[in-house]
């Protein structure tokens, strides 16, 4: 073989070793996203177990024991209590059902409070939070009640929303009770500007809203839900997913701006929270 064709027969070779490289490294990356995609779905379908689990163990709780029923201020009543956040004649409506210590559902806040928080300012959407305690009954403590009291607390104080975000992006471990303790409570309120007071320090140490929070929860239970968080966008259920599309903060804008087609936005004044 002359030279000429052993070079050519070598780069001939080396392109083919090349290529099968190229697609060794299409084929990791592959498999990789698979990987990634399986593990979220995993957390998701986690998430769903964990609250079947809790709702389950839930039921036997003693709501007695919350006392009287107190709701706070501005708050939805009925069989479905909530506290409500952005404008009241908005044309569509987020319910959010969650539990401070359930860590699905500050993943869920964590990523979509940004386009929740924009899409109530734009007079789009007004959002119902319904408190539930399901990791209490499932795992023991009170972190989940204590902290919904505390939360119901700076809804009277007008304080709702950055409040309820400070309690999911401070969240302790799911096995740590670290919100059953009132002083932790009101530690992380001192974040809030205006909200560390006298009434509000009163409002947690004496479950002012213990009984509310456990109406709410019984709510929770009568619902049918699979667990927290549970998430309804005017009534169908979008978390994780809605007609095969995850849910994002895009398709969340999506999906908003298609139920809101032909509507006026809201232009009443925010709701306290």
């Amino acid at each position: 073989m002359s030279e000429k064709n052993r070079d050519g027969s070598n780069k001939s070779a080396r392109e083919r070793l090349q290529q099968q490289r190229e697609r060794e490294k299409a084929r990791e990356k592959q498999r990789r996203v698979l990987i990634v995609t399986a593990g979220v779905v995993g957390v998701l379908g986690l998430a769903a177990v964990v609250g079947v689990i809790a709702a389950n163990s839930g039921k036997d709780g003693d709501s007695a024991k919350a006392g009287p029923v107190v709701a706070p201020t501005g708050s939805i009543e009925g069989d479905k209590p909530a506290i409500p956040t952005g404008r009241a004649d908005a044309p569509s409506t987020l319910q959010i059902w969650e539990d401070f210590r359930c860590p699905a559902c500050a993943q869920f806040e964590n990523v979509m409070r940004d386009s929740i928080h924009e899409l109530e300012a734009t007079g789009a959407l007004k959002a119902e939070y319904h408190l539930a305690t399901l990791i209490d009954g499932n795992m023991g403590g009170g972190g989940s009640l204590r902290a919904a009291n505390a939360a119901a607390c700076a809804q009277d104080a007008g304080k709702f929303t950055p409040y309820h975000d400070t309690l999911y992006t401070n969240q302790p471990q799911e096995t740590d009770d670290a919100f059953g303790n009132n002083a932790k409570l009101i530690e992380l309120a001192a974040k809030v500007p205006g909200l560390d007071t006298p009434s509000f320090r009163s409002c947690v140490e004496e479950g002012t809203h213990d009984g509310w929070v456990e109406k709410s929860n019984e709510a929770f239970q009568a619902g049918g839900f699979r667990g927290t968080p549970s998430v309804l966008l005017n009534g169908e259920s979008i978390f994780p997913t809605k007609d095969g599309e995850q849910i994002s903060p895009e398709n969340l804008k999506k999906w908003v701006a298609e139920a809101n087609k032909g509507k006026k936005p809201g232009t009443a004044s925010p709701s306290a929270g």
